[in-house]
């Protein structure tokens, strides 16, 4: 590639902080206290929402669907499903278009290894994450947060697997409620040194925006531990 060359496609490609703003969800969503969806919505630019609920291929998908078209309907948008429930469906080119059409794209909650089986190496995947690098709005709850980043946090029984990777060196626990969760010691004890642990409640969002930043918004707060203690969002990769 000669400088000219690579001057005019540096011109024209995405940076690393000229993504699309990314929601991580902590899981119950598209309920009463979801108010960060009214932005999410108003920065897409679009008043329709793709949703994937893949992660619930085995619990009634389309319950999960019709959850989500009640609370976006409260909002003034339209939910338009797309019911990739296997790999062999996340490899269809009518999905992976689709994707690449959206402005709105959301993973619902369930199971994250499904998910990950699904989306791993697939059409949709590249698709999401071409959209997400030129400007899309990606959303994430519960396994479809924990997904998205890598590593991910194995549910069975805290340890650490390969994730997708939109973000890099950072896992995701959410439902957070250190309290309660019996695997959440141990997921921070095998955790990599270095990688930030971003622990999510419920009906809470952590943000990446798209200058890079990180923000927490919703009912409670993101916590973030880094080596084992509590840290702070400056702690999250950029």
């Amino acid at each position: 590639m000669n400088d000219q060359q690579h001057e005019e496609n540096s011109a024209t490609a995405p940076t690393a902080h000229s993504a699309g703003l990314l929601a991580l969800v902590g899981g119950d969503e598209w309920q009463t206290g979801a108010d960060y969806d009214i932005e999410l919505l108003r920065r897409s630019g679009a008043d329709q929402v793709l949703v994937l609920p893949t992660a619930a291929a085995y619990e009634h998908p389309e319950r999960v669907v019709a959850t989500a078209q009640r609370w976006f309907s409260s909002l003034g948008a339209d939910v338009r499903a797309l019911m990739v429930l296997s790999h062999a469906d996340a490899n269809e080119e009518a999905n992976a278009a689709a994707i690449g059409q959206a402005r709105f794209i959301y993973l619902s909650g369930g199971s994250s290894l499904h998910l990950l089986s699904v989306l791993k190496g697939s059409l949709v995947f590249e698709e999401l994450e071409n959209a997400w690098r030129h400007g899309a709005v990606v959303a994430g709850s519960s396994a479809g947060a924990m997904v998205l980043v890598d590593p991910m946090v194995d549910p069975r029984g805290g340890a650490f697997t390969m994730g997708l990777g939109l973000v890099e060196e950072l896992a995701v626990v959410p439902h957070h409620d250190p309290t309660t969760s019996h695997s959440f010691w141990r997921t921070l004890e095998l955790a990599p040194v270095g990688i930030p642990i971003a622990g999510i409640p419920e009906r809470t969002a952590l943000i990446r925006e798209t200058d890079g930043s990180w923000r927490s918004t919703g009912e409670k707060e993101v916590v973030v531990y880094l080596n084992g203690v509590e840290s702070g969002l400056e702690a999250l990769p950029r």
